[in-house]
């Protein structure tokens, strides 16, 4: 692949979307032909399977069905969107990716490693090249979201459940120290922002990441 996989993973209401979309605007400045995407989501068969699985009406939805569709959802965007983007050498800029699936189904819904298993196999090997964690504790996230929006079906799940994601993404990070990069969510957007475009900057001139 020519271009540069960026993904942006954390529990909800740690700031995912702002930082993505200021990159973005930093990509852009520096010349980069940057495509910006989100998970589950990102092309016209993912975006009706993303209405299916955040419709806070369908609350008896299975974990299974809920990985599966997850799943499914991927590998069209893949396929569809993202595939075509880095072979054409852009930056694909990502809310999301099968991390999330691993945290929120593998750990908090207690699917194991056959979640892994089915997005490897969704995703036929695109993997990112760096993906920027957002850590804040989910009980920080979750108020953070209650107060800015109405809630989706995932986010009106309990903070037991959300502890068990974040947790998961503690052990995610460990696992993937080669790609993950930690980021205090905790902090203003701008201290935010200037940490992860240095990141990105060094990334691009070949430089390896101090964790």
């Amino acid at each position: 692949m020519k271009g540069i996989f960026i993904t942006f993973e954390g529990p909800d209401g740690s700031g995912k979307t702002t930082q993505i979309r200021l990159l973005r605007e930093h990509c852009l400045a520096e010349g980069y032909d940057v495509v910006m995407t989100r998970e589950p989501g990102g092309t016209p068969i993912s975006e009706a399977i993303r209405a299916l699985l955040l419709d806070p009406a369908h609350k008896e939805m299975d974990g299974v069905t809920e990985a599966l569709l997850y799943a499914a959802a991927r590998a069209q965007h893949v396929a569809e969107k993202i595939r075509p983007a880095l072979e054409k050498g852009c930056v694909v800029l990502c809310d999301r990716f099968m991390d999330s699936s691993i945290a929120y189904q593998g750990y908090a819904r207690g699917l194991g490693d056959d979640v892994r298993v089915i997005n490897e196999f969704a995703v036929q090997g695109t993997q990112p090249d760096i993906t920027f964690l957002m850590d804040l504790p989910a009980a920080a996230g979750k108020a953070r979201v209650a107060a800015a929006r109405d809630l989706d079906r995932l986010e009106q799940e309990d903070l037991t459940f959300h502890n068990a994601v974040y947790e998961g993404y503690m052990q995610l990070k460990e696992i993937y120290r080669s790609r993950f990069v930690t980021v205090d969510a905790s902090r203003s957007i701008e201290e935010i922002a200037e940490e992860i475009r240095r990141r990105f900057d060094d990334y691009v001139a070949g430089r390896s990441f101090s964790q």
